[in-house]
């Protein structure tokens, strides 16, 4: 893995233009990774995406007695399934602070049973995990908390599984409802398995990738629009053989909003219109900020059509890629307001408040709520050292600071601890000077 210092300074660039591929999709690459565990024979994975939380996953799988072999340097995986038979029954099993590991992991483990132990760092540790407890407990499983109620680490144990119809609260994290139906396949051996969301359902495109990937490993749900999600009897998972990662659309963000800020064309390769990944609609939050944007199968580009509009808009179905456009809002030509993000606030770290932090340092005017942040941009942005809070999106979004837009010049942008992007970009610095250029061409 990359070797970082303790910070990098990101010097003003006055255009940005180029192509970068990107890493695979976290969000892809950690649920095909356990689908293809649980799942009858073997199945090739390309283009794994190397990171933190890919690395969780699979040492977690490996202490669980799923084998798997990387094929030499390359990021192409074999994972042998176990057919929904795990051959270890009691781990421990160290998480980190990947979300999309050891919520889906959870609920498989509890569904299958045995005696196994879940925690990670400690932000890990402050991340809410009650909701999807209380819908497995209420089933049979069994699985305690060994600390703080409603939060890792877990405990769990082997239970009685009764599993008909499940709730689930849909207003917190959609990776509730992704670990509920990715498991419910184990349950559902002789009868049909649904599960009510209760509320309002957040993040749905990751509920779309979620459906997307189990189709692949021939399981089928039935979705009774966003409200109940039905999984009928006698399904398996089964290896389609092989599966290509799509690369990540979270992390095409930042690129194409430094195309819409600093000339461009800048090009993300590995992603394009036809995408499973939902923060592929973030282009058009960049369209509604007057960004051009062009798109081919498997490729997005954006370059600046003059000076950044302001935006007020609804994120909900896109709060990844949404904070990119708070750091974008820096060039607009007024006020920006980003709506329905309260998810922000359980993700790596608190993001409203880490963002209203950083954003004021540079300059900006910002008005923080519980589910929304208004970015009133500065006459010109200032020199700052950026905290990152060890999130992976805070040290990515603000290296757009450096950036010189049309509306107004980027300046010297301090990263204090840029290790963090390992989480899911370890490249993500060289990724952005491949593009960031102090002159114009």
């Amino acid at each position: 893995m990359k070797h970082y210092p303790s910070h990098i300074d990101l010097r003003p660039a006055m255009h940005a233009q180029g192509t970068v591929r990107l890493p695979g999709s976290k969000s892809i690459s950690n649920r095909t990774l356990l689908l293809a565990a649980l799942a009858q024979g073997s199945t090739h994975i390309f283009d794994l995406l190397a990171s933190d939380d890919t690395h969780v996953m699979l040492m977690a799988l490996q202490k669980l007695g799923v084998r798997w072999e990387q094929d030499g340097e390359t990021q192409n995986y074999i994972v042998h399934g176990v057919g929904g038979v795990l051959p270890v029954h009691q781990a421990d099993l160290f998480m980190g602070n990947a979300g999309t590991a050891i919520r889906p992991l959870t609920a498989a483990l509890a569904v299958i049973g045995g005696d196994y132990t879940l925690h990670g760092v400690s932000r890990m540790h402050e991340r809410p995990i009650g909701d999807l407890v209380d819908a497995l407990n209420a089933v049979g499983t069994r699985i305690e908390y060994t600390g703080q109620p409603g939060y890792p680490p877990l405990h769990i144990r082997r239970g009685h599984i009764h599993a008909q119809r499940m709730q689930v609260k849909g207003n917190v994290s959609s990776q509730f409802l992704t670990a509920l139906l990715m498991a419910a396949p184990l349950m559902a051996r002789d009868h049909a398995v649904t599960i009510d969301v209760i509320g309002e359902l957040i993040s749905k495109p990751y509920i779309e990738i979620t459906l997307n990937l189990m189709r692949r490993f021939g399981v089928t749900v039935e979705r009774h629009g966003w409200q109940s999600f039905t999984i009928a009897p006698g399904q398996k998972y089964v290896s389609p053989g092989s599966i290509h990662v799509e690369g990540d659309a979270s992390s095409a963000s930042y690129f194409l909003a430094a195309g819409a800020i600093a000339g461009g064309p800048v090009r993300v390769e590995g992603v394009g219109r036809d995408s499973i990944q939902g923060d592929v609609r973030f282009v058009e939050a960049l369209q509604q900020m007057g960004a051009d944007i062009a798109m081919g199968d498997n490729w997005i580009e954006a370059r600046s059509n003059g000076v950044l509009k302001a935006i007020d808009a609804d994120f909900n179905h896109i709060p990844d890629a949404a904070m990119t456009i708070a750091v974008a809002a820096l060039y607009g030509d007024g006020p920006s307001t980003l709506r329905n993000i309260g998810s922000w606030r359980v993700k790596e770290t608190d993001r409203i408040a880490a963002m209203a932090t950083e954003l004021r340092k540079v300059g900006a005017t910002v008005e923080e709520g519980a589910d929304y942040l208004r970015v009133t941009p500065p006459a010109e942005i200032r020199a700052a050292a950026i905290d990152t809070y060890d999130d992976h999106r805070m040290a990515m979004c603000f290296s757009l600071a450096s950036l010189d837009g049309a509306a107004r010049r980027g300046s010297t942008m301090r990263i204090n601890d840029p290790k963090c992007v390992a989480k899911t970009f370890p490249d993500y610095f060289d990724a952005f000077a491949g593009i960031a250029q102090d002159k114009l061409l």
